[in-house]
C-alpha cells in the first residue's frame, strides 16, 4: 500500500516515489498523469520534477496508473513489463472500428443461437501464449505515424501480428449480449483486441464494452487514489 500522499515530503516526491493513481473514465493517461505533475509542483514550488507511468490506458477505461517521480522514473521499463489483471464486459453481437465504444457500431449479429457453455469454452483459444494484433485505433507507430492517424483519415494499414500471454481468461458472468471477463495477461496485450477476437470465433462479432485494470504486478487499483484526490489530499491547508 502507498504512503499517505500528504505525508510524502518535497524531498522524496524528488528522490523518487511510486504513486498508485486510479485513473477516471474519460481521462487520457497523459492528463492523469500531468493533474499528479501540476498538483506536485504547486504544493512544493518546484519549476519541474520528473515523472512518467507505467503503461497507458485507453480514455474509455479505468483503473490503475502506476505513476513514478524522481529518479523511480529509471524503474518505469521494468514496471512496464509486470503482468497486468484486467476486469471488463464484451458486448457479444456488435463490432466497432475501435474494439470499443470510441467510435460507433458498425455490425450487429444476431447472438439468440449462442448458449453460456460455448462461451465458455471458447476462453480456451485465447489463453497461453497467442498471435494478436492491436487495434488500427491504437497509439503504435507505423512509418513514424500512429496508427489512429491513419484510421482517421481511413486509410487501410498492414499491422502485423505479436505474440502475447494470456495467463488467466475467466468468465465472471453472462448476461446477454454482454459478457463479463477477468483477464491476467503480458505486457503489451490489448484488451480490446482480445474482445474482437473472441467474438470473432465466436461467429457474431464483439466490442468492448468497459474495462477497468486491477493490478500491475504487487501493485493494487485497491490501494490507488483518484488524482482529483490527489490534489485535495496533496494541497489541503
Amino acid at each position: 500500500m502507498q504512503a499517505s500522499v500528504e505525508s510524502i515530503s518535497k524531498d522524496e516526491f524528488l528522490e523518487g516515489q511510486v504513486l498508485l493513481i486510479d485513473k477516471p473514465l474519460g481521462w487520457t493517461s497523459f492528463q492523469a498523469v500531468n493533474s499528479v505533475k501540476w498538483t506536485i509542483r504547486k504544493k512544493f514550488q518546484l519549476k519541474k520534477i520528473k515523472i512518467g507511468h507505467a503503461g497507458t490506458l485507453d480514455p474509455l477505461a479505468t483503473g490503475l496508473l502506476v505513476v513514478c517521480t524522481g529518479k523511480f522514473t529509471k524503474k518505469i521499463a521494468e514496471l512496464q513489463g509486470q503482468l497486468k489483471e484486467y476486469t471488463g464486459t464484451m458486448t457479444l453481437g456488435a463490432t466497432t472500428p475501435s474494439y470499443d465504444l470510441e467510435t460507433e457500431v458498425q455490425e450487429f449479429a444476431n447472438t439468440d443461437g449462442l448458449n453460456k457453455q460455448e462461451i465458455l469454452q471458447t476462453t480456451a483459444q485465447f489463453t497461453g501464449i497467442i498471435q494478436q494484433k492491436p487495434p488500427l485505433f491504437s497509439a503504435l507507430k507505423k512509418d513514424g505515424k500512429r496508427l489512429y492517424e491513419y484510421a482517421r483519415e481511413g486509410k487501410e494499414v498492414e499491422i502485423p501480428s505479436r505474440s502475447v500471454e494470456i495467463l488467466v481468461f475467466e468468465i465472471t458472468g453472462v448476461k446477454m449480449p454482454n459478457v463479463h471477463f477477468r483477464v491476467v495477461c503480458s505486457k503489451g496485450t490489448y484488451m480490446r483486441s482480445l474482445a474482437h477476437d473472441f467474438g470473432k470465433a465466436l461467429g457474431v462479432g464483439a466490442h468492448l464494452s468497459a474495462l477497468r485494470r486491477t493490478k500491475i504486478g504487487d501493485y493494487y487499483v485497491d490501494n490507488a487514489v483518484d488524482p482529483t484526490i490527489f490534489r485535495e489530499l496533496l494541497l489541503k491547508e
